[in-house]
């Protein structure tokens, strides 16, 4: 049930209280869900161990080194086109000016038969091997006037930007080629290098020259070259996890005897904390609660000294200071199991709430405790049920005297259920899923502690129909 929702339904152990509290009212109020059960959470996150933050630094390396591997096979592959481009137009060149040049022929422009087989042998003789795989010789037309592939001889493709572009502005120009074009279709293999530039024959006529290159010195530069940015990536980052070694394991170290430090620290705060109010109880209980209790018995005793001297006037005002002397006595006791109940952390949860039921009972207030023992409860529920029933009992004892409240302790399908039930005026509790007043400290206080420890805390309760507060640990029974 959501906070603020609301169902007729009561908690298991609520029949169970009816029936051992046959004094309260038949007419029940609905339940009001005041904090929903939830997960609870840890109060900081544990600190990494030492081989915890190796491992990660050892990932954190094997990451980087594989991202510089992946940027390294790129920036390798690239290179590695980019220098065979660049040999390749020079290659182009070398041969362009002093095989192709001096061999073309104004007939070979023509189209001549003769002229196209004389320099096919030359070609043939000088040009093609293990370098160079095919050699093309373009009209500006797109009109192929030789081809070391017999079939291309006279066929005509439309030439693209970069070759127009060559002749249109006499450069070598050199790239990877597309063998997916027309152009193409002889040629086998994954890529190639294309490297074209113009030529001239002696009339004058510009022609485009452009072979191919195998695109294998190419992979294998590349290797080379992802191989060096491997060996200095590695040996660099290797270098750098000797060198920083030393400083991180004196950093942890440290980190570790700072955490330690600090874990000692809180931890004599806490027991420093827990001293004090030792000593603060301690100290009102033997001076001011014995002081008071010494008082009792002297008005008492000036009491009955009045009375053997027939002063009823006198005796009963001494009386009455008695009697406020042991409220006195009593607020204080009560106060003293506020601040220190040492039967909490010395007997355990059973007997606190016995000794807090009787600190109530001389209030106008008459209260029922039945306990289920043993239960598998933690330090930090103990105190959250002890607190749930300081506040939920003198709420009874202020605001519903005289009444009688039955309070239940039990194991329900796993689950601690804590309800606190009195018979008394009740009040209206949907007051309290608005925003609480001043007025109702207490209750905040008591869903904060609730909603810290991941429990469930509900109110039912109206006019004349008592109130029922039932608090849910889940999980804690099991």
């Amino acid at each position: 049930m959501r906070p603020g929702e609301t169902s007729t339904a009561a908690p298991a152990d609520s029949a169970g209280a009816a029936e051992r509290a046959p004094t309260l009212r038949d007419a029940r109020a609905p339940w009001t869900t005041l904090v929903a059960a939830r997960a609870p959470e840890p109060s900081r996150r544990p600190p990494a161990s030492t081989r915890a933050i190796v491992i990660r630094l050892a990932a954190g390396l094997v990451a980087v080194l594989v991202v510089v591997g992946v940027l390294a096979t790129f920036a390798a592959q690239w290179l590695a086109e980019r220098e065979a481009v660049n040999d390749a137009a020079n290659v182009t060149d070398v041969l362009a000016n002093a095989v192709v040049q001096p061999n073309l022929t104004d007939a070979l422009a023509d189209g001549d038969p003769d002229a196209v087989d004389a320099f096919d042998r030359v070609i043939r003789d000088q040009v093609l091997g293990d370098d160079v795989v095919r050699v093309k010789l373009w009209s500006p037309e797109g009109v192929v006037l030789y081809a070391d592939e017999e079939q291309l001889i006279g066929r005509s493709f439309d030439l693209d930007d970069a070759q127009r572009e060559a002749l249109a502005n006499p450069t070598t120009r050199a790239a990877v080629s597309d063998l997916s074009e027309d152009e193409n279709v002889f040629e086998s293999g994954g890529r190639l290098l294309e490297v074209y530039r113009p030529v001239w024959t002696p009339d004058g006529r510009e022609l485009l020259f452009e072979i191919y290159l195998p695109y294998e010195p190419v992979a294998a530069r590349s290797a080379d070259l992802q191989r060096g940015f491997a060996g200095v990536t590695t040996s660099s980052l290797l270098l750098l996890v000797v060198l920083t070694a030393p400083i991180v394991w004196g950093l942890l170290r440290r980190l570790r005897g700072e955490e330690r430090a600090r874990a000692d620290l809180l931890q004599r705060a806490v027991d420093a904390s827990d001293a004090e109010r030792r000593r603060i109880a301690g100290t009102l209980h033997d001076g001011p609660v014995q002081e008071l209790v010494a008082t009792s018995f002297a008005a008492e005793t000036a009491a009955e000294s009045a009375t053997r001297r027939d002063d009823d006037v006198a005796a009963s005002q001494l009386r009455d200071v008695a009697a406020s002397v042991r409220g006195n006595i009593r607020v204080l006791r009560s106060l003293l199991m506020d601040i220190y109940p040492p039967s909490l952390t010395a007997a355990g949860i059973a007997h606190a709430l016995h000794d807090l039921a009787a600190t109530m009972r001389s209030r106008e207030v008459t209260i029922d405790l039945d306990v289920q023992e043993p239960l598998p409860l933690s330090g930090a529920h103990e105190q959250l049920i002890y607190r749930v029933a300081q506040e939920t009992l003198r709420n009874a004892a202020t605001h519903a005297a005289p009444c009688r409240v039955t309070v239940l302790l039990r194991s329900v399908d796993g689950d601690v259920v804590f309800t606190v039930d009195d018979d008394g005026r009740g009040f209206d509790a949907g007051i309290l899923t608005q925003k609480p007043a001043d007025g109702h400290l207490g209750t905040r206080v008591l869903m904060d502690l609730a909603n810290d420890a991941g429990a469930e805390l509900s109110v039912a309760s109206g006019p004349g129909l008592g109130t029922r507060w039932c608090l849910r640990i889940p999980g804690a029974g099991s």
